[in-house]
């Protein structure tokens, strides 16, 4: 019988960048090819954008088994909800739950709304979302989250879609401010 091994999902430490930076990176790799290529860039994620995402308010949790940084998944407070920011699982354990365990430890400190946008030729990912109770909202309604909540280009805009968390529902919704 195989051993257990102890896993945590615990919030990112500055000490975690460099594993955060190589794990987002490697994972996004799965997007070369299938994301519009004036939108691929190589690295994906440099380390000046992720230093960027961190002092715009993204707080980075990550998923760590035998002292190694396997995940990370980072919330984003916006205005009256709160985004799923870069949620990535290195490459050579995708599939394992590791991305699950992180969505749910975040799902579960929810206060607010919250939404994800990711690539719309990205159908794993949308899977991954719909999977845990997140819904699509329909084109019109995606175009005024994204310019509402996000700060990205307009080509992004158009290749993207957003998913609501399925409880975000009646006065849950998030609101035009």
């Amino acid at each position: 019988m195989k051993a257990q091994v102890p896993s945590v999902v615990r919030p990112c430490q500055p000490l975690d960048f460099e594993a955060m930076h190589v794990i987002i990176n490697d994972a996004a790799q799965a997007y070369r090819g299938v994301i519009p290529a004036d939108c691929w860039h190589d690295p994906y994620m440099s380390r000046e954008a992720l230093a960027h995402e961190i002092d715009q308010g993204v707080v980075f949790s990550g998923f760590e088994e035998e002292g190694q940084l396997l995940g990370v998944m980072g919330l984003q407070p916006v205005k009256d909800v709160t985004l799923i920011r870069h949620a990535y699982v290195t490459s050579a354990r995708r599939g394992e739950g590791i991305g699950s365990q992180l969505l749910e430890h975040l799902l579960a400190k929810r206060a607010r709304p919250i939404l994800v946008g990711t690539w719309a030729a990205a159908g794993w990912a949308i899977r991954f979302y719909e999977k845990h109770g997140f819904r699509r909202v329909g084109p019109a309604e995606k175009d005024r989250l994204l310019r509402t909540y996000w700060s990205i280009p307009e080509r992004q805009v158009e290749t993207s879609v957003v998913l609501r968390h399925e409880s975000a529902c009646g006065n849950d919704r998030p609101r035009m401010t």
